[in-house]
């Protein structure tokens, strides 16, 4: 029996953060699990406060929606988004083990094969957002303090120190583990929290209350095109991740309490970033398509608040990616890369690195890959979303031994290692979703489905769309089938 043995051991004590975790993907003893909403509350919180909500609100402000329109598609996108984060988390409660690993249940031992690798793809570009952002914080603070140019190509070699401070931050909480990481979360959020309060307060001053005042409303459809945005950009690319965290969670925990506290603990400081990105760029359209948007929410600030801005954007970005590479380092386990989870946290954090440098050194633009990356992923996780979900209601149990057994001998073994049901469900919900997709800017897109210019696909509808197919074709065929004894 091809049980994978090789991912860590079992022995890890969950209430002592100053161990490293040495569990890999194998499912968690529900003697083990002890762990409680309000925990994944602040692990939430702590994700989503990082500055890449301004630029979501100044996108939506660009598409031609007012101020008070772009806070109604926050939270519509980002809660609604996060509240299905929050329902996914449930499979963590019930199997003890990652998102992806409960997934072979699923899909089958190698029919999971292309929902893991999509997740790990959408972990490394998040992570390469992040660094990417933070490693120009740093640019921008070595601007005030040795008076260099912000421009990263101006300093290659102080840009590839920057990135390399941020990985190695990341790497120093990431790799310690899911209690480490838990603590950090918290604790952290309270000092950045209110670094972001402070700037947020400052930023507010710089609103020209004017120029939203004088906005024309948006059709509907826009507000709906923005929501669509809004949830693509936040919790759709969480939701193969959220059992990753909640696989600590005690058996007893109500389910209601880990959607709300998805939904609450992200979707708060979410509305305030994204509201108040689209206040800023009410009065500066061009924050929109800013290079490097630290540098241009900076220079709205006085002189005096730019350092405590710059370590607020920072440490923001560090707690979101904090979590990210955690669930990246499982993700790699789950496709049978046999090494120790801290390991493949390193090998995660060297790839992002890498296309770190790419971004600040060699490629001319950094937000429009981004905006289209969000895109083009939101389809085939969304598929994944749907099919899961279905499997959810039926599936109350997860065989522990089989999720380890990738062999012919696995209960989760199915058809050549495949679910035929699952996996031509998520093939399908992802053809039918590029249908409706358009990816890139929308002047001169890289990708246009035939039937984007529908009013569908002109909404930004292409992910619900995915999801109604997959969860449906999934549920026509029987949805969840129990492995077999």
């Amino acid at each position: 029996m091809a049980t994978e043995t090789t991912t860590g051991t079992a022995n890890t004590d969950t209430a002592n953060t100053a161990t490293l975790e040495t569990r890999g993907i194998e499912p968690v003893p529900p003697g083990e699990r002890h762990g409680r909403p309000g925990q994944l509350f602040w692990v939430w919180f702590a994700a989503n406060i990082s500055i890449l909500g301004l630029p979501l609100g100044a996108t939506l402000v660009a598409m031609g929606m007012t101020v008070w329109q772009a806070v109604i598609a926050a939270v519509v996108g980002s809660v609604g988004s996060f509240a299905i984060v929050g329902a996914v988390s449930i499979a963590g409660r019930r199997g003890g083990a990652p998102g992806l690993t409960l997934s072979r249940a699923v899909f089958g031992a190698r029919g999971n094969t292309g929902p893991t690798v999509i997740s790990l793809l959408s972990r490394l570009g998040w992570e390469t957002v992040n660094t990417t952002t933070a490693a120009f914080a740093l640019l921008s603070l070595a601007t005030i303090l040795l008076g260099t140019s912000p421009a990263a190509k101006d300093h290659p070699v102080l840009t590839i120190v920057c990135i390399a401070v941020f990985e190695l931050l990341t790497v120093l909480v990431a790799g310690l583990g899911h209690a480490f990481l838990v603590a950090v979360q918290r604790w952290a959020t309270w000092v950045f929290g209110a670094l972001n309060l402070v700037v947020g307060g400052l930023l507010v001053a710089t609103v020209d209350w004017a120029a939203i005042g004088a906005a024309t409303p948006a059709p509907v459809g826009v507000v709906v095109a923005g929501v669509g945005v809004i949830a693509a950009g936040t919790g759709i690319g969480w939701a193969n991740a959220s059992a990753d965290v909640s696989r600590y969670q005690a058996p007893a925990v109500r389910a209601g309490s880990l959607v709300l506290s998805a939904a609450a603990g992200a979707g708060i400081p979410l509305v305030l970033l994204i509201s108040l990105g689209s206040m800023l760029a009410a009065g500066d359209p061009s924050l929109a398509d800013a290079g490097d948007p630290v540098a241009a929410i900076r220079a709205m600030l006085p002189t005096w608040m730019a350092v405590p801005y710059l370590i607020a954007a920072f440490g923001g970005l560090l707690l979101s990616n904090h979590l990210s590479v955690y669930s990246a380092g499982l993700t790699t386990l789950t496709l049978g890369i046999r090494v120790r989870r801290v390991w493949a946290v390193v090998v995660d954090v060297v790839v992002t690195f890498l296309g770190a440098i790419y971004f600040m050194l060699v490629a001319d633009g950094f937000y429009t890959p981004f905006i289209a990356f969000i895109s083009a992923l939101a389809v085939p996780i969304t598929a994944w979303v749907g099919v899961f979900a279905v499997d959810m209601l039926k599936r109350h149990h997860y065989d522990p031994v089989a999720l380890m057994d990738t062999s012919r001998t696995s209960a989760y073994w199915y058809r050549a290692g495949v679910e035929p049901r699952a996996v031509g469900s998520w093939a399908a919900a992802i053809v039918v979703g590029y249908l409706f997709t358009t990816i890139g800017p929308s002047d001169a897109p890289w990708f246009t489905g035939p039937l984007a210019a529908t009013w569908l696909g002109e909404n930004g509808l292409a992910w619900v769309i995915t999801f109604v197919v997959g969860a449906g074709a999934y549920a026509a065929l029987g949805g969840a089938r129990e492995p077999r004894s």
